[in-house]
């Protein structure tokens, strides 16, 4: 029996992830979610430089942010999915009886 010694490199979590917070499909989705919401804002929003980028930065940020971090661990697509699956396969329970009174 031998005791060997196995060390955990401090990055072992790292992999897959985009500087080691956020996952490399989380980040695709934010991208995506974003790119549409900024071409709209610098597009269509009729104000000065200065004001239309405080309006898209004030747009974007919480939705990128949305995007990166996901729902629970899942990322948006990967919820939604596991949402409309459990919403497609539930049931509904409803009592067609009557009640009798005593």
């Amino acid at each position: 029996m031998s005791n060997e010694t196995y060390y955990i490199p401090t990055n072992f979590t790292d992999a897959g992830r985009v500087m080691g917070l956020f996952e490399i499909r989380n980040l695709i989705e934010a991208v995506l979610l974003t790119l549409p919401i900024l071409y709209l804002c610098l597009a269509f929003v009729p104000l000065a430089l200065t004001p239309k980028i405080i309006v898209t930065l004030t747009v974007l940020v919480p939705v990128g942010g949305f995007g990166l971090i996901g729902i629970s661990d899942d990322s948006l697509t990967r919820w939604l999915g596991s949402w409309w699956r459990w919403r497609k396969g539930r049931r509904l329970i409803t009592y067609r009886g009557e009640c009798k009174k005593k």
